[in-house]
């Protein structure tokens, strides 16, 4: 059984306080944020601890990146309403944070001959001279793979680490099969 290995680099997560913002007096007040109305329509608030961003939207619309789990996107959030507090705008609610997307990287423990994989698996799209990944879309799951020869994987596209870690034991179940197939043959 090859040791896997993977490890959350990012979670994007998005909530609603459900009151509105006044973006410009944010910006005027806080020194992490960077607001250009003209080109874009939300607040860009940086965090240090834990190290994510945040676009914040007039609406009460948060979107939350960079945080590596779903502990570290409940602290973000909770800085951000105390950012915001800063202005004296009250947060009443306990928002309710969904995940909108994982990104995680790791290693399956195993040598991957791309070229191979790229015509006997479908969804995938291999283009070496490009780049050296081969991106597999995994069937039956919202994860998106990059595969590369030496066994190291990206994952994308799951909402949960439990989804996550059913994706890529799939994937490793797939090209275990792919394998058998192959010595058989």
């Amino acid at each position: 059984m090859p040791k896997i290995e993977i490890k959350i680099q990012n979670i994007v997560a998005t909530t609603n306080l459900e009151h509105s913002i006044p973006l410009v007096k944010l910006a005027e007040t806080l020194p992490n944020t960077e607001y250009n109305p003209e080109q874009f329509p939300g607040l860009v608030m940086r965090i240090r601890e834990p190290k994510t961003s945040a676009l914040i939207f007039s609406s009460g619309r948060v979107v939350c990146t960079g945080a590596k789990s779903l502990k570290k996107v409940k602290e973000a959030i909770k800085q951000i309403i105390k950012n915001i507090e800063k202005i004296r705008i009250k947060i009443k609610i306990d928002p309710v944070i969904k995940i909108q997307n994982m990104v995680a990287s790791g290693n399956i423990g195993m040598d991957l001959n791309l070229n191979q994989l790229a015509i006997e698996l479908e969804n995938t799209e291999y283009e070496p001279e490009q780049f050296p990944g081969l991106v597999y879309k995994l069937p039956g799951t919202r994860a998106t793979f990059l595969l590369f020869s030496n066994g190291k994987i990206v994952c994308t596209g799951t909402r949960s680490e439990t989804r996550l870690h059913e994706a890529v034991h799939k994937l490793v179940e797939v090209l275990k099969e792919l394998k058998k197939k192959k010595r058989k043959s």
